[in-house]
């Protein structure tokens, strides 16, 4: 059982992601693309699963809409923390997409038979980007029905 807490109001989302750079883009893409969306920031997978686990050292940790997971994290990848989101009953729910470098095969196959909402490749122009994150902010957060309940099994 997690003790995430659920609320109505601003999209919460959980951005699992190591590179300061990508953080920084991700946040101002956000900012443009949907005001109203409070992103968290784990900087690897140890921290992602604290958080969602409510064991963050900043305090009450808020269920997030959505998880943006990056694979190639330190401490813990990121396909380790999506089996860990789809194994626990009170986080599967959870939309998680995987936004990464990555556009090996195998990645993107290993990434859906591990659950994954979606699979979405980092383009390296700056436009592109803010464009990406505005489709994932206007299909996860605006138009697809999300449930906030965790599935009693």
């Amino acid at each position: 059982m997690n003790g995430i807490e659920v609320r109505d109001g601003h999209p919460q989302v959980l951005l699992v992601e190591d590179d300061p750079g990508d953080v920084r883009l991700t946040q101002e893409a956000f900012h443009q693309a949907n005001p109203s969306v409070q992103l968290h920031v784990a900087s690897d997978g140890v921290e992602a699963m604290a958080y969602l686990r409510q064991q963050a050292v900043q305090g009450t940790a808020l269920r997030p809409d959505l998880i943006l997971l990056d694979l190639n994290l330190p401490k813990m990848d990121g396909r380790q923390v999506l089996a860990s989101i789809k194994e626990d009953a009170g986080l599967k729910t959870i939309p998680t997409i995987i936004l990464t470098t990555s556009e090996a095969e195998a990645d993107i196959a290993k990434g859906y038979l591990l659950q994954a909402n979606c699979y979405l490749c980092k383009p390296v122009q700056l436009d592109a980007f803010e464009i990406l994150i505005k489709s994932v902010s206007d299909l996860w957060l605006s138009n697809a029905k999300l449930s906030q309940k965790r599935l009693v099994e």
